[in-house]
Order: C-alpha cells, then structure tokens, then sequence
C-alpha cells in the first residue's frame, strides 16, 4: 500500500518540522526555505519554487484566461478568480463573522472586518500615533505630514488629498468630478 494511503510520512524536512509522504514534496518544500527558484520566466527576470508557479504567472504575459464564467463574459487566469467571482452570481458568503451576522464572499473581507470588532488597528503612522485599519486609511493619512494632494483640478489651482473631497456627477455613460468650486477636474467611464 502507498504511504499517502497508509499516513506514514517518513521524509523530515531539516530547516523544520515537517514530514512528507514523498521526496519530491519534500524537495519542493525544501525550497521555501534554501530560497532556489529553479523555473525562470522567459519574459521577465521573475523565478519561481515550482513549475505550476511559472505557468500560472505566464499568463500574465500571454494574457491568457482560460477560467470562463458560465452566467457572463468575464474570465481569469486563476480558477481562485473564477470560485470568488462566481459568488456574484450565486450570492454565496461563505466566511461568517463569529460576533455579528456579516458575512463576506473572501476571507480578506472578513479578516478587514473583524477589525470593527477588536479594534486592532495594524497600519501605524511613524510620523504620529495614529493608527489604522486598513492600509488605505494609512496612506491618506501620510498626505497629512508629506502634504501630497494628489487630486488636481484642471480648470483651477485647487487640488485635493482624497477623490471624496470632489462632489461627484455620475452620469449614464461618463463620470464627471468637480473641485469644489464647482470645477470640472476630468471624466472617465463608469464600470
């Protein structure tokens, strides 16, 4: 009987604890921690532990998407894509917050959302004692201390930390910002 079938793992890894059924798991394992990156993208200097690894990251040159949802057009070029869009359409939440009853179609969100719950706030200023939840809660902060605003109108010489100090149009087709002063600062499409 094979050893996957019988739970022997008889081959140890020696940087850490952990046993394998197979010496190629093993040796595949082993490169977590050597750092060897053995296959070579051929378009760009990336390299990576595994063969799956290169062939996944080349579509990202080919361009390549062969996951296809079945209920619209969009495809992606990993089936994790595929399984949380299709959530779209199914409705699916599958990671349920143990202190309310929010749910989230990823993990992320919900690892984002429990935050609400502990208070942790992981993204720390260095400039101040401010800290934050989110990442993007962090970086429109720093605009603070480094004074970029980087929301320009074009009509005037006013500019902006964050795009929600615009009053925003929407429109059927186009989105349209405005300054303050009622200035047209650009359009672009609505998604």
């Amino acid at each position: 009987m094979h050893m996957i079938h019988t739970g022997e793992n008889p081959y140890q890894c020696s940087y850490c604890d952990e046993y394998f059924t197979q010496t190629s798991s093993l040796k595949i394992h082993t490169r977590i921690h050597t750092g060897e990156k053995t296959f070579q993208c051929s378009q760009c200097d990336k390299s990576f532990t595994q063969l799956c690894h290169l062939k996944r990251h080349t579509r990202i040159h080919t361009g390549e998407k062969p996951y296809q949802c079945s209920n619209c057009d969009k495809s992606f070029t990993q089936m994790i894509g595929l399984t949380r869009h299709m959530r779209i359409h199914t409705g699916e939440k599958p990671y349920q917050c143990i202190n309310c009853d929010k749910s989230f179609t990823v993990m992320s969100d919900l690892k984002r959302h429990i935050r609400i719950h502990t208070r942790e706030k992981p993204y720390q200023c260095s400039q101040c004692d401010k800290s934050f939840t989110q990442m993007i809660g962090l970086t429109r902060h720093m605009r603070i201390h480094t004074g970029e605003k980087p929301y320009q109108c074009i009509n005037c010489d006013k500019s902006f930390t964050v795009m929600t100090d615009l009053k925003g149009i929407s429109g059927s087709i186009l989105g349209v910002y405005q300054c303050s002063l009622g200035q047209v600062l650009y359009t672009e499409e609505s998604s």
